[in-house]
């Protein structure tokens, strides 16, 4: 009973603000960067961090709003980066995509960087030593690449299926990734169950949700298992 009411509470009906839609232009790679920003309820005070959101290939910055919903409730500035934008060179579908598509993650490491530094500026009251970085597929690809160059500005690193960018292999930041029931990893991606338990790592491999679900277009008990995952590993790693 306990979990149903869990889950209820989870995917609640409310009327959460819309995402305020902001342009931001990088002058040094000469390049837009759009982003949907998710206010915290309550804009008072010092707010629990920043998530970073990376959409799927193909996908929109908006897809994944019953997560960024979520958090913004619980006292996080969620900032959704749109990375593929009009003009950008379609993904490789020849050779080793850990080396072809890197390039496009690249870009998304600097998005985000870029991103971070803007927000610096302008919401002084985020606490920005509390970054959370969420991604999906490809963009859980771009959020691995970026918190193993950059574990000092990370705190937890949550993929969604992830599958060709492995992970950092260190304690810092905590990582932590949930598995569709129909796409496996490249090999090398995931660790072994040991090295993840030295390294506090956490992989959850759920039995009723694909790749293709793991967005706003996913069924309410399928979204409701993945931000209970969420929400939980971000409580414990706190």
């Amino acid at each position: 009973m306990r979990l149903w009411i869990l889950l209820a509470l989870l995917v609640a009906p409310f009327t959460p603000s819309p995402p305020r839609t902001l342009l931001l232009f990088d002058a040094v790679r000469d390049r837009p960067v759009p982003i949907a920003v998710y206010e915290p309820a309550a804009l008072e005070g010092r707010l629990s961090g920043l998530v970073i959101l990376s959409h799927g290939y193909g996908g929109v910055n908006t897809d994944y709003s019953f997560i960024a919903n979520a958090l913004s409730r619980r006292g996080y500035l969620v900032a959704s980066i749109q990375h593929g934008i009009p003009g950008d060179k379609p993904l490789p579908t020849v050779g080793d995509p850990a080396l072809v598509r890197r390039p496009s993650w690249q870009q998304g490491v600097e998005n985000i960087l870029f991103v971070i530094g803007e927000l610096k500026r302008t919401r002084p009251e985020v606490d920005f030593g509390n970054l959370v970085l969420i991604g999906h597929s490809h963009g859980g690809d771009t959020s691995m690449l970026f918190a193993r160059e950059h574990p000092d500005l990370v705190r937890i690193v949550i993929s969604l299926d992830n599958r060709r960018m492995p992970f950092p292999r260190t304690g810092r930041p905590r990582v932590f990734s949930i598995r569709s029931s129909d796409q496996a990893a490249d090999d090398g991606v995931i660790p072994k169950p040991e090295e993840q338990a030295a390294l506090g790592m956490e992989v959850v491999k759920l039995q009723a949700t694909i790749h293709n679900d793991m967005w706003d277009g996913g069924t309410e008990a399928q979204k409701a298992e993945m931000l209970r995952l969420i929400l939980s590993f971000i409580t414990r790693a706190s």
